[in-house]
């Protein structure tokens, strides 16, 4: 995978997951609780999207921080993943109605099984259990910090569409998207480790980590729609191009571009007329550019800051597997 190739051993997730398995498994197991209603779409739906080989890095970054902050209680930590989870799935959902995505994970997607109307329907769903469980947690503060991310993560679907097949996007707009988008369950995910810990003065530290955390997990994302393999990657590379998304590497090449260069991007991304060969030629543009080094620079100066926070706590294995998870956030390749 061009430019994208790092020395061995490649950071992965086993260490994070190794430390977090059993209470993962705990948390898969308040979701399917609260998938059965009887009514049986509900379940087969959100099984189908929850089962399709997610990294399940969200509720994992609530369990590790949670650990992190030497949390010894009962089960708060999986309750409040497993919103996490339902968030997260809910926002997976709809975005593929929006993006009328037929693959995901390299699975066929929800909206192309059972139609739009049962995903956003079943999306909505989850949300409210999300809600009932942080309800029955009974922390107002957990639940504001949850209900807070819940509305920024919506304002930021709207903010993409707005920047959406525009290529006068700005790099600081696409961060401000993916700030909310993505960053900012990240954020509530590690956050919600250290109030369930009761450690109040780790709050901001750990919720800065996950922002840092988040914009470099979705900048790597968008990077690899131009760069991965699509077995690799789980979805269809050239997803973003075909759908008009004017991610940061084509912020990067367009912003350097001669005029024609600039004519074909208005005539794809703006004006979504494709031709055969158009996806080889903006990925030409692209390398010529090394929007794709660029866009993994600065990918890497968030995970370095997210390094910088986490150095302040003990050494730990929990402290290793986040600063290990930090690094996988920028060397994947899926």
């Amino acid at each position: 995978m061009e430019n994208l190739q790092y020395s061995t051993p490649e950071p992965s997730l086993n260490s994070l997951h190794a430390l977090v398995r059993e209470d993962l498994a705990c948390v898969n197991k308040v979701i399917m609780e609260n998938l059965d209603t009887g009514v049986p779409l509900i379940p087969q739906l959100a099984h189908h999207i929850i089962a399709g080989g997610g990294k399940r890095l969200r509720p994992a970054l609530t369990l590790i921080s949670a650990k992190l902050c030497q949390y010894r209680g009962g089960a708060r930590h999986i309750e409040l993943a497993a919103c996490i989870e339902l968030i997260h799935t809910a926002t997976l959902l709809h975005d593929d109605v929006v993006d009328e995505s037929a693959l995901r994970r390299g699975n066929t997607t929800a909206n192309e099984i059972w139609g739009n109307k049962a995903s956003v329907l079943v999306g909505d769903f989850l949300l409210s259990r999300a809600f009932q469980i942080m309800v029955k947690d009974g922390s107002l503060t957990a639940l504001g910090i949850l209900s807070d991310a819940s509305a920024v993560i919506a304002q930021g679907e709207v903010m993409q569409l707005t920047t959406a097949n525009n290529l006068e996007t700005t790099r600081q707009q696409y961060l401000d998207v993916i700030t909310a988008k993505t960053a900012t369950l990240f954020a509530a995910a590690c956050e919600l480790g250290a109030v369930v810990a009761d450690k109040q003065e780790k709050r901001e530290l750990l919720r800065q980590t996950g922002v840092a955390l988040g914009i470099a997990f979705q900048i790597m994302d968008d990077t690899l729609d131009y760069a991965a393999e699509q077995q690799t990657l789980g979805k269809s590379v050239g997803d973003d191009f075909r759908d008009g998304k004017v991610t940061l590497p084509v912020i990067l090449a367009y912003s350097e571009g001669t005029q024609a260069e600039k004519k074909f991007w208005k005539r794809t991304l703006e004006d979504q007329q494709y031709g055969e060969g158009d996806m080889e030629q903006a990925l030409g543009i692209i390398h010529k550019y090394d929007a794709i080094k660029h866009s993994i620079a600065l990918a890497e100066e968030y995970c370095e800051t997210a390094r910088r926070l986490i150095s302040g706590f003990p050494a730990t294995p929990e402290k290793s597997a986040l600063l290990e998870t930090v690094d996988f956030c920028v060397q994947r390749a899926y």
